[in-house]
């Protein structure tokens, strides 16, 4: 299984020299591991059970993002994101992506990493029209979603569990682990600047836009409520207790009556652009079957112990609490950071590490950060991979070295503060 799992990741990550597309790669990963897991197994039931087990905690994850992408687009055929860019003026490469990056970080913290990096990849296809700029500040905004979701107890899906599971209080995490998260944007951000020179190009606007039939009226309530409804889901999910993938349905479902009532007085043809179903059209299935495989793989390596096993055998093997999380955190780059975190908790006891205690949340931030450093190593990179086609080897190449520069500086500033200071 573990040779299967690596030969499937270097298939996705070489996805342009083999010429097979990464969401066949990652389907065939996912299911082989199955396979050879249920073939070699003694009680085939138990195994399919535990597929399915994990197949309702994934489904979740991938109906969250179906949801936010359909919201994402509907917005976008409004061309509600003019409310945002209509804003931002400046066309200067460095001012930009401090605006973009610092939006990001703090967005991201009030939804969560994911939804953000699908709002703002559409938000930055709005704002640069040169590809390979673009990429470039989807890259940062990776980086950006991915620190502002680990100070939050909502912004990223491993401190919820932190927060949810008792290992960490709310208040706490995001007075303790803000200033790592802010390091960890601003020492990339810095470094980029210094590179950064000249100005973006706008992409044009075409006829269609031109001749868009919504009004004024129109796109604010469409931007608003779609906004709104994804800000919602954290509120939604405190208030039931149900998973966020219903938030987001709900959110959809009410969009969906909403642009139903207001265009009811259209024809068809206009009506067809400005509808849900349109927009469930355009949303990216490949990106979503991508998603699919790679949990399902990951999910098989969880479900044979063998994630935990490796955890066991840092723990054993290193001690130190200053390197074992760090490592846990540059794991997540490779292999999700949610079965990573989940091996942690059931490894370390609440007994012995209270809440609220340095290993829970610097935990809580390696794990949240770790996992900018390669494109698939968080739900937000795979997302922004999916969306914009981003090349594995081009962001290894281009955006990694700085991940790694701000995940250390993050990781430095909270030891140093945590000693010297006690905060």
């Amino acid at each position: 299984m573990i040779i299967l799992f690596v030969i499937g990741y270097a298939a996705i990550a070489f996805e342009h020299p083999i010429k097979i597309n990464k969401s066949a790669s990652a389907l065939l990963t996912g299911v082989l591991c199955w396979t050879v897991y249920i073939m070699m197994g003694e009680d085939k039931h138990i195994i399919s059970e535990q597929l399915t087990e994990h197949l309702g905690e994934l489904s979740g994850i991938l109906f969250f993002l179906m949801g936010a992408m359909t919201i994402v687009e509907l917005i976008d055929a409004h061309d509600g994101f003019d409310v945002i860019t209509s804003r931002i003026k400046t066309t200067d490469k460095r001012k930009l992506l401090w605006i973009i990056c610092l939006i990001t970080f703090f967005l991201s913290a009030v939804l969560d990493n994911l939804t953000t990096a699908i709002v703002m990849v559409s938000l930055l296809r709005k704002l640069i029209d040169k590809k390979e700029d673009r990429l470039l500040f989807i890259g940062m905004v990776v980086i950006a979603a991915n620190a502002g979701g680990a100070w939050s107890p909502i912004g990223d899906v491993t401190t919820t569990m932190l927060w949810i599971g008792g290992q960490v209080t709310a208040q706490n995490i995001m007075l303790k682990l803000f200033i790592p998260s802010i390091v960890c944007l601003i020492v990339p951000l810095l470094i980029l600047s210094i590179k950064l020179k000249g100005k973006v190009s706008r992409p044009e606007i075409t006829e269609t836009a031109i001749v868009n039939p919504t009004s004024q009226f129109e796109r604010n309530v469409v931007f608003f409520l779609g906004i709104g409804a994804l800000v919602f889901v954290p509120v939604f999910k405190t208030i039931t207790h149900l998973p966020p993938f219903m938030g987001v349905l709900f959110g959809l479902g009410i969009l969906w009556v909403v642009t139903e009532i207001i265009h009811s007085q259209k024809d068809d043809e206009d009506k067809d652009t400005l509808s849900v179903v349109h927009a469930l059209r355009k949303i990216d299935v490949p990106s979503i079957l991508f998603f699919l495989g790679i949990l399902i793989a990951i999910s098989s390596l969880q479900a044979t112990g063998i994630l935990a096993s490796l955890a066991h055998y840092m723990n054993d093997t290193i001690g130190d609490l200053n390197i074992i999380v760090p490592a846990i955190g540059l794991l997540s780059a490779i292999v999700d950071n949610v079965p990573l975190v989940a091996a942690s908790i059931g490894m370390y006891d609440l007994a012995a590490y209270p809440t609220d205690s340095y290993l829970w949340e610097f935990l809580a931030y390696c794990a949240g950060t770790g996992g900018s450093i390669l494109i698939i190593g968080s739900a937000a990179g795979v997302a922004a991979m999916g969306m914009e086609k981003i090349d594995f080897i081009w962001y290894l190449k281009k955006i990694a070295w700085l991940a790694v520069l701000g995940y250390a500086a993050g990781a430095i500033c909270y030891i140093g503060l945590e000693y010297f200071f006690h905060l």
